[in-house]
């Protein structure tokens, strides 16, 4: 059987359908699997075993298609659900199958604070798509394939973290999904260990601004003081200057990981990893908490204005931003 699965975007709702992919490929008879995505996103592609063959969408949705045409595929997953994937759908005329997105309510949510959402993960609600197909959950959790290539040796870290640290994806798509930058000086303080910062290009002015607030070079008498505090943070600033698999590579050899609601905290969980998860605007009962692996949820609960949007905001719609600035946070690393 030729299954064509349709999943643009981006790297979190990736990793997500993994599973779905997974078992689609090993529980359906001489299952065929494709898959169609964005070009920026081949690579989370290009080593999982699962995938026969990988459709990359750049510009022209229509040149897509008259690729997908070409393969005469016996049934569509739609593990995405939008404008685009329905255009593909209907152009390809099979039988396809789509993934509830839960649209309505998690805009009860968002605008009227009525929770009707169910309590179900969003991996689940993939696997639901396939069900069709005669698919079912096989337990395993997330998959990331970091090639050998790209993975990252601890000497190429100070000599500070080599012998263990504790990894920080400081970045995330929308600002009122991460914390403000006092508010992550204040975590790493928490944390009192040696710290790797992750994140994109982006996201390396915070990087460097909680680095040199931790930078101890050059001031033996501050050293003393801070020994005698047992302060133990000590940060290096990885954003910007790994690719997606290396920093992959360095959450797998972290001790735990922190992580805004993003996509490296779906990848540390592929990963099984324990993570600490921060969640701001968005809220943990939209399905998307790390999936099949240890972890702990920081969050200010009780907010009246929570959630404010199912994806994100440049600022605080409300201006006081309380989600992330009246967060406590309440975990202890040993």
């Amino acid at each position: 059987m030729k299954i064509l699965i349709l999943r643009f975007s981006s790297i979190g709702d990736i990793v997500l359908t993994t599973p779905a992919v997974r078992a689609i490929k090993t529980q359906v008879d001489e299952a065929e699997v494709h898959v169609a995505v964005k070009a920026q996103y081949v690579g989370l592609w290009a080593d999982n075993p699962y995938v026969d063959k990988i459709h990359a969408l750049h510009s022209s949705l229509n040149e897509l298609i008259t690729r997908l045409q070409a393969e005469h595929f016996d049934v569509v997953i739609d593990l995405h659900n939008n404008l685009r994937t329905r255009i593909v759908k209907f152009r390809l005329g099979v039988r396809a199958h789509s993934f509830n997105k839960l649209n309505w309510k998690k805009w009860l949510i968002v605008n009227l604070k009525i929770n009707r959402l169910p309590n179900v993960h969003i991996v689940d609600r993939y696997l639901a798509a396939a069900a069709p197909l005669g698919v079912k959950p096989d337990a395993l959790g997330l998959d990331y394939f970091i090639p050998e290539k790209d993975e990252v040796p601890l000497d190429w870290l100070p000599e500070t973290h080599r012998s263990g640290y504790v990894a920080y994806a400081i970045g995330a798509q929308h600002e009122t999904k991460k914390l403000p930058l006092k508010r992550m000086i204040e975590l790493c303080d928490k944390i009192n260990k040696p710290i790797v910062l992750l994140g994109g290009k982006e996201d390396g002015a915070n990087g460097e601004a909680i680095e040199k607030f931790f930078n101890r070079s050059g001031s033996s008498g501050m050293e003393e003081g801070l020994t005698e505090l047992n302060k133990k943070t000590v940060v290096f600033n990885g954003c910007g200057k790994y690719n997606l698999n290396q920093s992959a590579s360095i959450l797998r050899q972290a001790t735990v990981v922190f992580s805004h609601d993003t996509g490296l905290m779906h990848i540390a969980a592929a990963l099984q990893k324990e993570v600490f998860s921060i969640w701001g605007n968005t809220i943990p009962s939209f399905g998307m908490y790390p999936y099949r692996t240890r972890f702990t949820v920081l969050e200010k609960q009780g907010l009246s204005c929570r959630p404010c949007s199912k994806i994100g905001h440049h600022r605080c719609p409300k201006g006081h931003f309380k989600c992330m600035n009246e967060m406590q946070f309440d975990f202890y690393l040993p």
